[in-house]
Formats: structure tokens, C-alpha cells, sequence
């Protein structure tokens, strides 16, 4: 927390401010109250934004959905397919560079549906997987119309290379909302966070190293549940992330 004297940073269970050596025992309880209200009022501006875009679907569907599939779905499959062209037939460069911006593509469009629209997991992995579809299918019909091969993918490895391509996409557009679930959302609730660390982060910290003083055994204690409540939406990140990186680049990197 802040010290309300002096503004700077000290520790939750502080009874007086190391840096201005004012008593805190009278105003920590308000300001520990006040760090609580600030995180219910995020969650509640979350809960409100949700029911923002479920009121505009409501009462406008039509002009709601075309919106969102122009920015998230028709935005992103152009640039994939314009992407498409000039790397293969304008530069002629090899795969690799196409599948690398094939991921990094997509990334702000994800990003952009929660900071934005506040649209999570389903509803990107959604808006995600049209628009890998829609624009892998475009770049075979640019193939077809420029080289003359057929649309179609003609066996079962096209196939499978197809579909890895567009996992990849779709992926890209989980991991981009997942990064903005992680900074808009997971940060600023755990740095805001105050109070005493709960008995599970104590007992890992203990198992840690006892012999240690209090002191630095509830610092350790807080470090440890802090990590906790940012570990899980980490994993995802890294996880979507590291499946859009191996589909995309899977089937043109040798075995």
C-alpha cells in the first residue's frame, strides 16, 4: 500500500511508514478498505462493460455482429491474404516468413477483443477460428487464380498442413486476448490486492526455509501468492502461444 502521508510504498501489515516514520495504525484500516473497493469496482466496470456489449447484441444484432466480424474477421483475413501474396508471389520468400507473420498477425486482433470489446476465450477462439478459415481459404483461391493449382487440398497431408495453418491463426488470436486478460484484468487485481497472505501461501513459504524470522517469512509468504494468482493466466499465455507457434511452423521446419 501508499502511505497517506507521503505517497510512498510500504508493506500491508507496516504500523508506520519507513520513509516519513508517520503512525499508519489510524489510517491503515481505510486505506486497506479502499484498495478492497477498488477492486470490486474493476470487477463490477467488467461486469457492466459485459453487459454493454450483450445490450448492444440485444438491441441492435444486426448492426452489432457486422461490426465485429468487419474488425475482427474481415480486417484480419485481408491483411493474412495480402500477407499471403507478398511474401510468395510479389517477394517470393520463402514459407517460413509467411507462417512467422501468420502468427504475429492476429495477436493485436485478439488483444484488441478484450481491451476493447471485453470478449473473452469463446468468443475469440470464435471470432478467431472464422477468420483463419475464411483466410486460409482466401489464400487458396489466390494460389488457384495466380499459379493455377487446385482449390482443394488434393490428399490428406494438404489437408492436415491446412488445418495446422489455420490452428495456428486461430491460436494467435487466443494468445493476443489472453496477453490483454493478463494485463488488464490479472495484474492490476493482484498488485492492488492487500491483506494478510492466506495460510496455503504460509505453509509453501515455510516449506521453503523455516528458520527465518517473521517478518521475512510473510514477505516470502506474499511473494508466493502473488505469483499463484499470476501463474494460471501465465500458463495460458504461454500455452496458446507455444500451439500457434508449433502449428504454424510444424509442417514447413524438418523433422
Amino acid at each position: 500500500m501508499e502511505c497517506a502521508y507521503c505517497a510512498e510504498a510500504v508493506r500491508d501489515e507496516a504500523l508506520a511508514c519507513k520513509h516519513c516514520n508517520r503512525d499508519l495504525r489510524v489510517v491503515r484500516p481505510v486505506i486497506l478498505e479502499i484498495q478492497d473497493i477498488v477492486i470490486e469496482l474493476d470487477a463490477l466496470q467488467r461486469q457492466l462493460d459485459r453487459a454493454y456489449n450483450r445490450l448492444a447484441m440485444v438491441e441492435t444484432p444486426v448492426r452489432y455482429m457486422l461490426r465485429l466480424a468487419g474488425l475482427y474477421v474481415l480486417v484480419p483475413m485481408v491483411v493474412l491474404i495480402c500477407a499471403h501474396y507478398s511474401f510468395f508471389f510479389l517477394f517470393n520468400l520463402p514459407p517460413l516468413y509467411l507462417r512467422i507473420a501468420s502468427i504475429v498477425i492476429p495477436l493485436p486482433f485478439g488483444f484488441a477483443l478484450f481491451s476493447v470489446r471485453k470478449i473473452g476465450f469463446a468468443g475469440t477462439l470464435l471470432y478467431g477460428s472464422i477468420a483463419a478459415v475464411l483466410g486460409v481459404m482466401g489464400m487458396l483461391i489466390v494460389t488457384n487464380q495466380i499459379d493455377g493449382v487446385p482449390v482443394m487440398p488434393a490428399n490428406r497431408r494438404e489437408w492436415q498442413e491446412i488445418f495446422e495453418y489455420a490452428s495456428s491463426i486461430a491460436l494467435s488470436f487466443v494468445t493476443g486476448n489472453l496477453v490483454a486478460v493478463f494485463i488488464f484484468q490479472v495484474l492490476p487485481s493482484v498488485m492492488a490486492r492487500g491483506g494478510k497472505p492466506n495460510a496455503a501461501a504460509f505453509r509453501m513459504a515455510r516449506i521453503l526455509g523455516q528458520h527465518v524470522g517473521q517478518e521475512q517469512l510473510r514477505r516470502r509468504a506474499r511473494i508466493i501468492q502473488d505469483l499463484l494468482r499470476t501463474v494460471g493466466p501465465l500458463a495460458g499465455v504461454m500455452a496458446t502461444a507455444a500451439g500457434s507457434i508449433y502449428a504454424g511452423l510444424k509442417g514447413i521446419l524438418p523433422p
